[in-house]
């Protein structure tokens, strides 16, 4: 239950924030190239059981988009 509620202190839920700490290691893994999308669900699956739908709809959320 714990997962699905937004923090207080920025709102965002812990799948949210894993996804952002997950993609800054990426980010510094790849320099200045842009990092697959696949590659961040890869590396996230290795932390988080999440769909393929599941895992675009809350990249969706990060960047604002409604899906």
């Amino acid at each position: 239950m714990a997962d699905v509620l937004p923090d207080v202190r920025d709102g965002l839920t812990r799948p949210e924030r894993l996804v952002l700490h997950v993609l800054g290691e990426l980010q510094r893994e790849y320099g200045e190239r842009h990092v697959p999308s696949a590659v961040l669900y890869g590396r996230l699956s290795e932390h988080l059981s999440l769909s393929p739908r599941d895992f675009e709809a809350l990249l969706a959320r990060l960047v604002g988009r409604r899906g």
